[in-house]
C-alpha cells in the first residue's frame, strides 16, 4: 500500500516543480486576497522530497466526486481520490510555489518565505523559511500530529487559514497560508497598535472580492431567507432578518449564507453602510465615478472604493498609518465593535441627535478583554443592545482577536441598526 501511494504522488506532482522555493510574480505586493471555504480545502504532505514529504493542497471545486477522503488520527490519513479519476473542473490542486504561499497581515510574503515541510520528533511540519538566511526565524504554520510515512492531513496552526490570491476583485487559483498577525519582526497594523482609531477603520469581506455577498445588496440572494446551512446557527433568526432588509445577502449560485465565512474589511464598510441607509436623514449616497484612491492600495475603480471613501469622509472608517486601507484583510470582532461604535454615532448624528450612546442593559463583563485596547469599546458595546456579546453566545469570552464571522457580524450590526432607531 505504501508504495503504490508513492506512485500516485509521483502522478499527481508530475512535471511541475518539486522544490517550495518562492517563484512569485515580481508584482506580489499588488495582489489582494479572498477568502474561502475552509471545509473544501486540504493541506497534504506526501511522500516525496529531499525531506521525505512534499506539500500538495487539493480544493474541492464541485461536489460531483470526492477529491480526498480521510481517516483515523494523530495522524490524519489522506486518500488523494482525484488521483484515480479525471479531475478537471472537480478538483483543483496546487503542488509547487507557483500554486502557494504565505501571507500575513495582509502582506505577500511570496519572496520573503519558502514553505516546506520538516520531519520533528515524530512530527512533520509545515514551515516558512526565510529566504535570507539572516533574516527573521522560521515560522510555523501547520503540522500532521504524527507520521505513518503516507499521506496526511496538515492541520494548520490556530492563527492560520487558507485564502486565495486576487487582482482586482478577479479570484486566482493560487492559494495563501494566511494569518491576520504581522510577519516577526515586522509591525502589523492590526488594529491594537494604535487603538480605537485603526481598531475601528474595519471594513469586510466574506467569501470574495465581489462586493455582493456579504455588505451589500448586489449579487446575492437578497430576497430569500431560507439557507440550508444556518438551521442550526445561534444568529439565524437575526440572519433572516437582516436579510429581509437588505443590507446583507447570502450567495445566490448554492442558496448559502456561509457563516463561518471571516469577514475583512472592505466588505465591513459595504455591510455597515448599507444597513444605514435605513437610518432616516441618513442620504448615503456613492459616487458612480471616483477620481482618486481612497487609500494607496484601494484602487480608485475598486468595487469598494466609493463606499470605502464615504466611510472615511464621515469618519466611519480610517486607514492606516502609512496611507493603505487593506482592504481584504480580516476582520477582528474587537475592530468589529469599534467601526459599529462609529457607525452608530453617525446614525445618530443623521437622525439629528447627539452621538452618545445610551446603554439599553447593563454592560458585560468579559473574561478575556480588561487589558485589550478596545475593552472600553466593548464594554460600551456589550450595553448598548447586546452589540457586543461573548464568543456564540456562550459563557465570558468576547475573544476580541478572532476573527469576525459573517453570522455574527450580521447579527450585531442589526443590533447596532435597532438601538440607534430606539434611542
Amino acid at each position: 500500500m505504501k508504495h503504490s501511494l508513492v506512485r500516485t504522488a509521483a502522478a499527481l506532482v508530475g512535471s511541475a516543480i518539486l522544490t517550495l522555493g518562492a517563484i512569485a510574480p515580481a508584482k506580489a505586493y499588488t495582489f489582494d486576497e479572498t477568502e474561502i471555504n475552509q471545509d473544501r480545502v486540504i493541506a497534504i504532505a506526501q511522500p516525496g522530497g529531499l525531506t521525505g514529504y512534499q506539500l500538495l493542497i487539493v480544493e474541492q471545486v464541485t461536489d460531483r466526486r470526492k477529491c480526498w477522503s480521510e481517516s483515523g488520527s494523530n495522524p490524519v490519513v489522506v486518500n488523494p481520490l482525484l488521483a484515480t479519476f479525471d479531475f478537471t473542473g472537480i478538483c483543483g490542486r496546487a503542488t509547487d510555489s507557483n500554486g502557494f504561499s504565505i501571507r500575513m497581515a495582509g502582506t505577500d510574503l511570496a519572496l520573503k518565505y519558502s514553505l516546506s515541510l520538516q520531519v520533528v520528533d515524530g512530527n512533520v511540519l509545515l514551515m516558512g523559511t526565510p529566504i535570507d538566511p539572516n533574516d527573521t526565524q522560521p515560522i510555523i504554520i501547520g503540522r500532521t500530529n504524527g507520521d505513518n510515512n503516507g499521506f496526511m492531513k496538515i492541520t494548520l496552526d490556530p492563527a492560520w487559514r487558507f485564502s486565495k490570491r486576487a487582482y482586482q476583485g478577479k479570484i486566482l487559483g493560487h492559494f495563501y497560508f494566511t494569518s491576520s498577525q504581522p510577519a516577526p519582526g515586522e509591525t502589523g497594523n492590526t488594529g491594537g497598535n494604535t487603538g480605537g482609531n485603526t481598531g475601528g477603520n474595519t471594513g469586510g469581506n466574506t467569501g470574495g472580492n465581489t462586493g455582493g455577498n456579504t455588505g451589500g445588496n448586489t449579487g446575492g440572494n437578497t430576497g430569500g431567507n431560507t439557507f440550508g446551512d444556518i438551521a442550526s446557527d445561534i444568529y439565524a433568526s437575526e440572519i433572516k432578518e437582516a436579510v429581509a432588509l437588505g443590507f446583507v445577502a447570502g450567495f445566490a449560485q448554492d442558496n448559502t449564507f456561509r457563516p463561518q465565512l471571516a469577514v475583512t474589511r472592505e466588505q465591513l464598510v459595504s455591510l455597515v453602510l448599507e444597513s444605514l441607509k435605513g437610518i432616516q436623514g441618513a442620504n448615503i449616497t456613492f459616487s458612480s465615478n471616483v477620481s482618486t484612491r481612497p487609500y494607496s492600495d484601494v484602487d480608485s475603480t475598486r468595487w469598494s472604493a466609493a463606499k470605502i471613501l464615504f466611510a472615511r469622509d464621515n469618519k466611519i472608517v480610517s486607514g492606516y498609518k502609512d496611507g493603505t486601507f487593506k482592504p481584504t484583510q480580516p476582520v477582528t470582532r474587537a475592530e468589529l465593535m469599534a467601526v459599529l461604535r462609529r457607525a452608530s454615532e453617525f446614525g445618530l448624528s443623521a437622525r439629528g441627535l447627539q452621538p452618545n450612546l445610551i446603554g439599553k442593559q447593563p454592560p458585560k463583563t468579559f473574561a478575556d478583554t480588561q487589558n485589550h485596547w478596545a475593552a472600553a469599546i466593548i464594554t460600551q458595546m456589550s450595553a448598548y443592545c447586546g452589540v457586543a456579546s461573548s464568543l456564540n453566545e456562550v459563557g465570558t469570552r468576547f475573544a476580541p482577536d478572532d476573527s469576525a464571522k459573517r453570522n455574527y457580524a450580521a447579527a450585531a450590526t442589526l443590533r447596532m441598526l435597532k438601538c440607534v432607531k430606539a434611542q
